[in-house]
C-alpha cells in the first residue's frame, strides 16, 4: 500500500502538469485568434479568464470574456457602412435567432430590405426586419443620423421617408440611447497587436514550466518503477 501510495503521488503530479499544459495552450489559441482578428471588421477581443482552481479541473476552469471596447474607426465613403462610436450591437435575424454585431457593413436588396453581408435582416428597434419604404435609385441617397434614424429621399417627389430605426442594443439587450452612429465608416478590430505579443510571453514561459516539471516526474516515476523490478 505504501508503494501504490508513492507511485500515485508522481501520477497526481505528472497530471497537474498536463492540465497546466492545456490550460496555457488554450490562452495561446485565445491569443492567436485575437492576433487573427486584427483586421476583421467588428472583431472584439477575447480575453482569457483563469479560475483559482484551474490547477484541479484543468480546462474547465479557463473561460473568456469579451473587451467591449470600441475599435479603430475608418472612413470607408460607403453609406451603407455603419459604426458606432459608443458601445452597443446591431440585432441581425439569423436562422439561428437574433444575433448582436459590430459588423456594420449593410446592403440592401430588391425589395428595399436592409441585410448584413450573410443576407440576413437587420432589426430595427421594435423588433422587426428594416425595410425602406421605396428603393432608391442610389445608396446615396439613404442618410442615417447618429441616433440610427434611417431615411430616404425620393428624387421622384423630392420627399424624404423615414424607414425606421436601427435596433442598437448593449450586450444584455437593452437599448443604447446614444450610439452615435456613423455612416459612412468601418470599425476594425480592437485588437492592439503589441499586448497581444507581449502576452504570449508569460503563457510560453508558465508552459515550458510545466512541461519541465512534467518531465521530472516522468524521470522519476520511470526511476520507481525500474527500482520495482530489480528488486523483484
Amino acid at each position: 500500500m505504501q508503494i501504490n501510495g508513492g507511485v500515485r503521488f508522481c501520477e497526481q503530479g505528472m497530471k497537474a502538469s498536463i492540465r497546466a499544459m492545456h490550460v496555457q495552450s488554450e490562452i495561446l489559441g485565445m491569443i492567436n485568434e485575437n492576433v487573427t482578428g486584427f483586421d476583421k471588421i467588428g472583431y472584439q477581443r477575447k480575453e482569457p479568464v483563469v479560475s483559482s482552481f484551474s490547477e484541479y479541473i484543468g480546462i474547465h476552469g479557463l473561460s473568456s470574456t469579451i473587451d467591449d471596447q470600441v475599435g479603430r474607426i475608418m472612413v470607408s465613403k460607403n453609406p451603407l457602412d455603419i459604426a458606432m462610436a459608443n458601445k452597443g450591437y446591431f440585432q441581425i435575424q439569423t436562422p439561428e435567432g437574433v444575433k448582436l454585431t459590430r459588423d456594420g457593413r449593410f446592403k440592401l436588396d430588391k425589395y428595399g430590405h436592409l441585410l448584413d453581408l450573410q443576407d440576413n435582416y437587420v432589426l430595427s428597434d421594435a423588433g422587426m426586419p428594416i425595410k425602406l419604404p421605396i428603393v432608391p435609385y442610389s445608396v446615396d441617397q439613404v442618410t442615417i443620423n447618429s441616433k440610427g434614424k434611417i431615411s430616404v429621399y425620393d428624387a421622384h417627389s423630392e420627399k424624404v421617408y423615414e424607414a425606421g430605426n436601427l435596433g442598437i442594443v448593449d450586450s444584455n439587450g437593452l437599448a443604447v440611447l446614444d450610439p452615435q452612429v456613423k455612416q459612412g465608416f468601418n470599425e476594425h478590430s480592437n485588437v492592439v497587436l503589441q499586448n497581444e505579443f507581449l502576452a504570449v510571453k508569460p503563457v510560453v514561459r508558465n508552459f515550458d514550466a510545466n512541461r519541465q516539471i512534467f518531465l521530472i516526474e516522468s524521470t522519476n516515476l520511470q526511476k520507481v518503477i525500474s527500482q520495482l523490478g530489480s528488486v523483484s
